[in-house]
């Protein structure tokens, strides 16, 4: 029986996927890798500053137990995101023209990914000034969504018709 090997987007993705089993979210836990030139360059997970209590620890999440719908209000979290945390562990040199690879798993049921996941606002922001020029997020075990940095629109106003990805 002949293998089957994983395409170079699973493969990395699995990769990430892994990492975001070291999230401490209550609600989702997410996992990045940075690649370039087939070499992994960074990886991150969202998680607590370093040095601060984590929400797991805690028992607690503030944005869940005030309803805080997802995708709004970051500044109630205290969660550094996956993204944010593999950019602050790479160099810009190293980043330029690289992959970034996101897999979103909700911690209330580890086999169940993230719904629509892509970096937030603040991310996007910190994606196109680092260089990477791909995202490639798990849409689910074998499916995923690339996404071209060079695409991305910032928006100019609080239009929240306007499509970001």
């Amino acid at each position: 029986m002949k293998k089957i090997r994983p395409c170079k987007e699973n493969y990395y993705l699995n990769i990430a996927e892994a990492v975001s089993k070291r999230g401490t979210c209550l609600r989702r836990n997410y996992g990045a890798v940075i690649v370039k030139n087939d070499e992994i360059i960074a990886t991150g997970y969202n998680g607590a500053p370093r040095g601060k209590d984590n929400c797991i620890d805690l028992g607690i999440c503030y944005r869940e137990n005030e309803n805080i719908k997802s995708g709004t209000q970051y500044e109630k979290c205290r969660s550094v995101h996956a993204e944010m945390n593999a950019i602050i562990s790479a160099a810009r040199k190293d980043m330029l023209n690289s992959t970034l690879y996101l897999v979103g798993i909700e911690s209330k049921n580890d086999s169940k990914y993230v719904p629509n996941t892509k970096p937030c606002l603040i991310c996007q922001r910190l994606i196109i000034n680092a260089g990477i020029k791909k995202v490639v997020v798990r849409l689910n075990e074998n499916k995923f969504k690339e996404i071209k940095v060079e695409n991305i629109k910032i928006p100019i106003s609080n239009n929240k018709n306007q499509k970001i990805f």
